[in-house]
């Protein structure tokens, strides 16, 4: 059964870091896309980085040169490392997988975990 298991969220203050991981089971990720997404109550769940199997990255403006995402293929894991946090980082944080490319359409990929709260407050 296909899972991912987030963690590394919480409570930091503006300027603060985090490091947020994705166990994922069930499958390898060695040939996916993976990637990390947001959403805030009320509003639309957003990508906000992704990383091809390739190695190649990418960024949403709004977290571009602060946040980093990388993958650890033996560990069937990926991160994504947070610098500079400011509150309208706030969300819910959720890691995705999609068998073609980061370029898929974002209803493609698969969200398979309960995702992690990160709170950026002082």
């Amino acid at each position: 059964q296909l899972q991912f298991v987030e963690s590394g969220g919480g409570l930091v203050q503006p300027g603060g870091s985090l490091r947020l991981s994705c166990a994922a089971s069930g499958f390898t990720l060695d040939n996916y896309a993976v990637g990390w997404f947001r959403q805030v109550p009320g509003k639309e769940r957003k990508s906000i980085s992704c990383i091809d199997s390739d190695g190649t990255t990418y960024y949403r403006d709004a977290v571009k040169g602060r946040f980093t995402i990388s993958r650890d293929n033996a560990k069937n894991t990926m991160y994504l490392q947070m610098n500079s946090l400011t509150p309208e980082d706030t969300a819910v944080y959720y890691c995705a997988a999609d068998r073609s490319s980061c370029h898929s359409p974002d209803q493609r990929f698969i969200f398979a975990g309960q995702g992690t709260q990160v709170t950026v407050s002082s």
